[in-house]
């Protein structure tokens, strides 16, 4: 199977992509350390020239600081998406927001170029959970950080 990048957006989907964390961005950087899984949570709006704007979530080994932070991806979700065995989590208390596809995206191997999706009442809970933190209505360790990349 050839590695290929994605081309068309899949909210829902799992995709590898350079994630910039907001303490990157906070000490001046403009790239990620390395390339990660995340999920494509939303296209937040379609600019003039037909380009759509993503919501990305990164995914994570690193356990949130608290249980509010972060969604865990059950064992059987990671291994049919063919991700590694290690516990991970949909981190919700940051994003990265850009203008699709993007220079940091990250060719997998698949013919979509993404993962796979998650299951649908996984993203919901994920989408729902996400809006909580990002309205104030659930207390997280930290209020939710958008971090903009190459538009």
């Amino acid at each position: 199977m050839r590695s290929m990048l994605p081309t068309e957006v899949r909210v829902g989907w799992i995709f590898r992509y350079a994630y910039l964390w907001d303490w990157q961005r906070r000490a001046g950087r403009d790239d990620g350390d390395k390339d990660r899984p995340c999920l494509v949570l939303a296209i937040v709006t379609t600019t003039e020239a037909g380009v759509s704007v993503v919501r990305v979530l990164p995914i994570t080994h690193t356990e949130p600081a608290a249980p509010a932070d972060a969604v865990e991806i059950p064992a059987a979700t990671k291994a049919r998406l063919g991700l590694d065995e290690a516990r991970s989590w949909i981190m919700l208390t940051e994003s990265n927001r850009f203008a699709w596809p993007g220079p940091d995206l990250r060719p997998v191997d698949s013919e979509t170029g993404y993962f796979g999706a998650l299951p649908p009442n996984l993203f919901a809970e994920v989408k729902r959970r996400f809006v909580a933190i990002a309205r104030g209505e659930t207390v997280a360790s930290s209020p939710h950080r958008s971090v903009p990349r190459t538009e």
